[in-house]
This record gives structure tokens, C-alpha cells and sequence, in this order.
């Protein structure tokens, strides 16, 4: 009863406003497409929309479907490239998605060997699904998610890669680059730098300052990590960031760690696969790889 069609309609009108637009991206006339439609509502029973003005907004049914469509739609994607990679011999697309933001560099370095010993695979990184990629896992919309905040869920499996220290960025000639470890009150003063993720994601605020009821003299949302080095080089202000990630850094822009707290804030990076896939052969491949990058060159 319910078609293919049928759920690219309605994912296709919500996202772009209008049956008509609808129609054009399916290449369909749009006298066939509101006969197709109709005629779904007609076997239902229900309606799938009720028209607002000269609106059309989805009912409580049009929007069962929808959810529907951005489960399924994905999924029967996902599914057609495999069979047409199988029947070209090849093993496909290892699509990653990042929860990540300081992590890119790492995953380059993982990256160039894995697509030396696996030639036959092409890698994607996915950054829209960066900070909500738990969602794009169950969709099958990426393959393996990089996360240092794992949310363990039935049908998901979540593996360590990599251990390390969450740490304070400094100018060279900052107040606290000679303190042996940073408190929460030495931050009442400063800007803090930080990507642009809700605080209550950020270890710095999770783990350090809300425990201590401190909040910095000003916040500012950086969107890289070239200007955010820079920025707090030039002393506007500072930055918590993975220790190896500063190491890397500070061999050319003139920064430097300081732990945070006395006892350190102790972090790791998951790479998080759906359970069924656990074992297929070029995902754990690359799992294991991971691991053994960062023993062999992430300084920590």
C-alpha cells in the first residue's frame, strides 16, 4: 500500500514547501503526483495534509509518514549502493561522521594508511552530522561516528580508540602559562574560546567550570582551529583543547598547555558503528588502525 514514491513525496514537499517544487524534483507533472497522493489517502483512510491559507501542513498521519520517510528513504539508499557496489566488485564508501571538532587532524593521519591498505574503499566524512550523530547512525546515513561523548544505546556499539588529557591553550606570555595547573575561579577574568557547541557539551563547562558555579567574563563561538590558535596567541583569549592537538600546534604559533585542574580532566575518543556491522571486515579494520595510529604517533 505505502510506496517508495510515496515517501519521497511528502520528504520532498516538507522540504521544499510546495507540492509543486515537490514535483519538479521528482520529475513528476503535478497532476500525477496529487493523483497518487490522493489516491494513498484515499486507501488509508486518512488524510495526509490539511491546507492552511494557501499552505498545506502535514496531519498527525502526514507526519507519521515523514518520520517514516527519513527512516526508510535512507536505508533503501544505502541498500541500492551496496547491491550496485557488489555488482561492480567493490566494497564501497566507509562514510564517518564527526562529533568531534578538534579531531580532524587525527583522523587524517588515520585516514592516508587506511586508504592505502584498503584501495578498494573510498572515505567520506560527513561534518553536518557533527554534534548529532547518534541520530545518523540508526538512519544509516554514516558508517562510524568520532566521539569523545558515547551515548550507549541498544543496537550501537561504541569503541575506545584513543586516551587523552584535556588541557588549557595559553599564549606563551599569558598569565597562567606558568602555573602548574589551571583552577576554575582563574578563569572569572578571561574569554573563553570554544567551538560552536551548546555548553553543557563542552568538558570545559561540564567537568570544570559549572561543577564550581564559575562562569568566564566572556564567551566566544569560534568555528576553527587555525583562528582559535591564533586568537589565543595573540592573547584574546584562551582555549581547552586535546593536549596531542596543542603539541601539534605549538611546534609553529607560540601557545602552550596548562592542566586543568590538579588532578588533569582525562578524556577519550570513541569511534561508535551500528552492532551489526561490528564485524564486517573493512569497518573494524579501520577501528583497529585508529588504535594503532595513536600509539604510534599522537603525542599525548
Amino acid at each position: 500500500m505505502i510506496e517508495r514514491i510515496h515517501l519521497a513525496i511528502i520528504q520532498e514537499a516538507e522540504r521544499r514547501g510546495s507540492l509543486t517544487a515537490a514535483a519538479e524534483a521528482l520529475c513528476l507533472t503535478q497532476s500525477a503526483l496529487s493523483h497518487c497522493m490522493k489516491k494513498l489517502e484515499q486507501q488509508l483512510g486518512a488524510p495526509i495534509w490539511r491546507r492552511e491559507g494557501r499552505r498545506l501542513r502535514l496531519t498527525q498521519a502526514g507526519e507519521y509518514l515523514l518520520a517514516l520517510a527519513k527512516r526508510v528513504l535512507p536505508q533503501l539508499a544505502v541498500a541500492e549502493e551496496r547491491l550496485r557496489q557488489f555488482a561492480r566488485g567493490e566494497r564501497g564508501t566507509l562514510r564517518i561522521g564527526m562529533e568531534c571538532h578538534p579531531c580532524y587532524q587525527w583522523l587524517i593521519r588515520v585516514v592516508a594508511p587506511y586508504l592505502r591498505a584498503w584501495p578498494d574503499v573510498d572515505v567520506d566524512v560527513k561534518q553536518e552530522f557533527q554534534f548529532g550523530g547518534i541520530g545518523a547512525l540508526f538512519r544509516h546515513e554514516i558508517d562510524l561516528l568520532v566521539t569523545p561523548d558515547p551515548l550507549f544505546k541498544p543496537g550501537l556499539v561504541f569503541e575506545p580508540v584513543f586516551d587523552y588529557e584535556q588541557v588549557l591553550v595559553v599564549a606563551l606570555g599569558h598569565r597562567l602559562a606558568k602555573v602548574p595547573y589551571v583552577k576554575p575561579e582563574d578563569l572569572l577574568d578571561e574569554t573563553l574560546l570554544a567551538y560552536p557547541v551548546e555548553y553543557e557539551r563542552l568538558d570545559i563547562y561540564k567537568l570544570f567550570l559549572m561543577p564550581a558555579g564559575i562562569t568566564p567574563k566572556h564567551h566566544k563561538a569560534i568555528e576553527t582551529t587555525d583562528i582559535l590558535m591564533q586568537l589565543v596567541a595573540a592573547g584574546r583569549g584562551v582555549a581547552a583543547l586535546p593536549r596531542w592537538l596543542v603539541a601539534d600546534y605549538a611546534r609553529n604559533v607560540p601557545v602552550m598547555p596548562v592542566r586543568l585542574g590538579e588532578q588533569g580532566i582525562a578524556k577519550q575518543i570513541f569511534l561508535g558503528l551500528r552492532a551489526q556491522d561490528r564485524d564486517t571486515e573493512y569497518l573494524s579494520a579501520f577501528v583497529a588502525m585508529a588504535r594503532s595510529q595513536q600509539a604510534a604517533e599522537i603525542p599525548l
